[in-house]
């Protein structure tokens, strides 16, 4: 198939603008994608994401598109600006919004969230989401999902509260020994004075939410912000009637969870579930 090339924004970040400019040379020299890569020696389908600010480039490229395109350092300064944000430009803004919110209150459905996870398992759930990511980009999105969690250690932390699908309890991601480890590290957060988790049990039945997470963002002199993810999209939400039915939502799955004493009895019986398990083949 084809490579069709996708409009860029180089107005919305460092990224996009390293991306963009890219393709802006590589046009005006008469490069095919496919082209430039085989001249700077690079994977035409990471350099095709590269272009789309949706990852960031190995260190050498920079140097190599500077010698390219004989631009005299240009990539070699965006790409120390891009490195800053390691966020794509698509999922920005609702980062930008955990930053700022006072409270978050997340239903997760199948995985824990990405601010409760341990270094291993957000390794392996990153590999997973990202099969042809080279190990650069892994290890740079494990870095900065990590650094997003030192927000809850903060002098003054938001109020957060977790409804945990017994699912993400259930389903391995990596080893035994990954899952044993993450079960404490949700008993350890759940410690934490600030923070609140429940576990929404199998037997629970049907809910509006299944099969998805749901993020409620309470901000400071702002209108409440909902955010709905797929394993591959997110929406923001911030109309208010829509996020009015998001907060009933949520407060529906809150009353069907058991209470805080209840999950961590759960999870401390999962806990031990996953020590008896036998080692993964994989």
């Amino acid at each position: 198939m084809p490579f069709e090339a996708r409009d860029l924004s180089p107005d919305r970040s460092a990224r996009d603008l390293f991306g963009a400019e890219i393709r802006r040379h590589r046009e005006k020299a008469d490069l095919s994608l496919r082209r430039l890569a085989q001249v700077l020696n690079y994977s035409k389908s990471h350099l095709a994401r590269i272009e789309t600010a949706e990852t960031l480039p190995y260190d050498d490229l920079p140097a190599k598109l500077d010698a390219c395109f004989g631009t005299d350092g240009l990539f070699a300064r965006l790409y120390a600006l891009a490195r800053k944000e390691p966020f794509p430009g698509k999922f920005r803004r609702v980062i930008e919004i955990e930053r700022q919110a006072t409270t978050i209150e997340q239903y997760a459905s199948a995985t824990v969230p990405g601010l409760l996870q341990t270094a291993e398992l957000a390794e392996r759930s990153l590999r997973c989401g990202h099969p042809h990511a080279p190990e650069a980009e892994v290890e740079a999105l494990v870095e900065a999902r990590l650094t997003r969690q030192a927000r809850l250690n903060d002098p003054k932390p938001p109020r957060c509260w977790y409804i945990l699908d017994e699912a993400v309890l259930r389903r391995r991601v990596g080893t035994a020994i990954t899952m044993h480890r993450q079960m404490a590290a949700l008993l350890e957060r759940a410690a934490q004075a600030n923070l609140t988790i429940q576990v929404l049990p199998f037997d629970a039945g049907e809910h509006a939410e299944a099969g998805g997470s749901l993020t409620l963002y309470t901000l400071p002199d702002q209108p409440m912000v909902a955010y709905e993810e797929g394993s591959r999209s997110g929406t923001i939400i911030d109309d208010r009637d829509v996020v009015g039915e998001r907060r009933e939502s949520y407060d529906l799955l809150r009353a069907m969870a058991l209470s805080p004493h209840d999950s961590e009895v759960l999870i401390r019986a999962a806990m031990e579930d996953w020590t008896r398990c036998p080692p993964s083949r994989t």
